[in-house]
């Protein structure tokens, strides 16, 4: 009994900007686009996610996740370049002591997106 992959599905009340959001400033691909269903699928390299509008099963009035949407990349530093300027900042790219040069957006729903790659450890961190 495996599990193949875990892919997230986040709630948005603007499916069509939350899907044009995530090709146009991340350059994910739209896989699926069903507004009928309220439903869309975006995919990039290994990232896969899904986005749902609200329905009958799980009604909403905002995200809720607690937690992070973590990405990891072996380049951070040119997302970082990338982002950095089209995104609200949670925190800017950094090197932390425990082996990952990240940094954190937020999406246009407010869901919070890191990218992260691992690195050396030094004994000067940036």
């Amino acid at each position: 009994m495996n599990l193949n992959t875990l892919t997230p599905l986040m709630r948005t009340h603007r499916l069509q900007e939350t899907v044009d959001w995530y090709v146009q400033t991340l350059g994910f691909t739209c896989t699926d686009f069903v507004p009928a269903h309220g439903f869309a699928r975006v995919q990039l390299n290994g990232a896969d996610i899904m986005l749902a509008a609200q329905n009958d099963h799980m009604p909403f009035t905002e995200p809720q996740f607690t937690g992070s949407f973590y990405m990891n990349t072996n380049d951070a530093d040119a997302w970082w370049e990338k982002l950095k300027d089209k995104c609200k900042i949670c925190y800017p790219i950094e090197t932390f002591e425990f082996g990952m040069r990240e940094f954190a957006v937020f999406d246009i729903n407010g869901y919070l997106l890191q990218f992260g790659q691992p690195v050396l450890h030094t004994d000067e961190q940036t």
